[in-house]
This record gives structure tokens, C-alpha cells and sequence, in this order.
């Protein structure tokens, strides 16, 4: 009897696992993470908060490690500008480059991570101006994207990334919508 019991387990434990493999393996290749915020501020005043990587420290979500490691090399801002840190397990290990600039409406990023998991995603800032004269205002997106390999469609399944990582963008377009407005 128990051991019945014991293969009934084992099959049916057997039998969910193979399920959630075979769902996972079912996700999309790529993922999308976006937000947006309107700030009540033109696009040439937000613009160079996004397109220089020392002024993103003012606002990023990720600055959360006093002691992390930072290192800017490359142009001072723009296409060509680097940011590498390397940091706790909240921030981890990484680094990111201006790929293209287009003042003011956008500017796009190579995300690199090395740790906590190694990852290669694309960051785009996108600014629209709503409205003129002393009613303008700025919807900022923040999107990033890239491929999701098996590993994490696995652990998509227990942990909803896109409210994660939207959460963090959330925050920096809180932080950077508070400094544009002052």
C-alpha cells in the first residue's frame, strides 16, 4: 500500500514537473519590460539627465549600493559613453553603453550584466512632447528588451520579472520626474 502510494507520488510529481518544463519551453524568445511617466518639463530640460551617465546616478533605481565600485570611460555623454560597476547582490555587476543619441527624443543603451546572472538587453529612453508654450509636458518611456533564454522563461513561472523590473523603472521615473520638475 505505502509504496503505491510512494510510485503514485513520484508519477504525478513526475508528470508536473515535465508540465511546467513543457509550459516554460512555450514562452516567448525575447521579453519587453516597459514604463512611461509625463513630466511637466520640456524634452531638452530631461534629455541630458538620460543622455549623461554620471547625471543617471541622481536618478537610478540601481544606485542602491554605497559601496559599489563605478567607473565612466569613454565619451562624457552621449554615443560612446560607458558606465561598468561592480556591486552587492541588489546591484551586482555590469556595464552599460550609449549606443545612439538623439537629442532630445531618445536615447538607446547595450545593457551588459555579468552578475547576479549574465544577461545582454538593449535599454531605450524615448521622450514625447505633449502640448507648447508654458504647458509642455514630456512622456518619457523606459524599455528594455532582449532574448530569455530557457533558464529564465523557467523562472518566469515564480517570479513575474516584468513587475520587478518594471517596479525599479517605476521608481527612477519617480526620482527623475521629481529633479526635472524642481
Amino acid at each position: 500500500m505505502i509504496t503505491t502510494m510512494l510510485i503514485i507520488i513520484a508519477v504525478a510529481l513526475t508528470v508536473a514537473i515535465i508540465a511546467m518544463l513543457l509550459y516554460a519551453a512555450t514562452a516567448p524568445d525575447t521579453f519587453l519590460v516597459s514604463r512611461s511617466a509625463v513630466m511637466a518639463a520640456p524634452p531638452e530640460r530631461i534629455f541630458p539627465m538620460i543622455n549623461d551617465l554620471h547625471a543617471q546616478s541622481a536618478w537610478s533605481p540601481f544606485e542602491k549600493d554605497p559601496n559599489m565600485k563605478r567607473n565612466h570611460s569613454g565619451a562624457p555623454a552621449g554615443a560612446g559613453a560607458v558606465y561598468e560597476w561592480d556591486g552587492n547582490r541588489n546591484v551586482g555587476a555590469g556595464r552599460i553603453a550609449i549606443t545612439d543619441s538623439v537629442p532630445p527624443s531618445r536615447v538607446s543603451l547595450k545593457l551588459d550584466m555579468s552578475r547576479p546572472f549574465e544577461a545582454h538587453n538593449m535599454v531605450d529612453f524615448v521622450l514625447e512632447q505633449n502640448g507648447a508654450g508654458t504647458k509642455v509636458t514630456t512622456k518619457v518611456t523606459w524599455a528594455m528588451q532582449g532574448r530569455q533564454p530557457f533558464m529564465a522563461k523557467l523562472v518566469s513561472l515564480f517570479i513575474n520579472c516584468d513587475k520587478m523590473v518594471g517596479g525599479e523603472f517605476e521608481q527612477g521615473l519617480a526620482k527623475l520626474k521629481t529633479l526635472v520638475e524642481a
